[in-house]
């Protein structure tokens, strides 16, 4: 940019005109399938140099998947949460997971 020149920030609205914002509902709805339903898979991650276990997508309801996790967390005797249908348990239990959650009647994407 030279010197002297005005710097033009129009950004293709007018405030005059009516202009709006308007939001997008993104939410996307659940649709809460029975256990045999699900094709769960399994994720490994790093957080704070130690290994989590994911296991999901879940489609249930809150009040199931709370209870889904805390009798597995019981089970396991290890950490974990419910987030954004993905439960997550602490350490790299990934076949102990799968038989637990198999009892409950949950199917995996590659079961052997």
């Amino acid at each position: 940019m030279s010197r002297g020149t005005k710097l033009s920030l129009d950004l293709g609205a007018s405030w005059g005109d009516g202009w709006s914002m308007e939001v997008e509902n993104t939410a996307k709805a659940l649709t809460i399938l029975e256990p045999s339903a699900h094709r769960l898979v399994f994720q490994k991650e790093k957080r704070r140099g130690k290994v989590v276990t994911l296991v999901g997508p879940f489609s249930l309801s809150e009040e199931d998947a709370q209870k889904a996790l805390s009798s597995l967390k019981k089970s396991l005797a290890c950490g974990g949460a419910y987030k954004e249908g993905w439960m997550e348990f602490q350490g790299d239990i990934a076949l102990k997971v799968r038989e637990q959650v198999e009892k409950l009647g949950f199917k995996f994407k590659n079961s052997k």
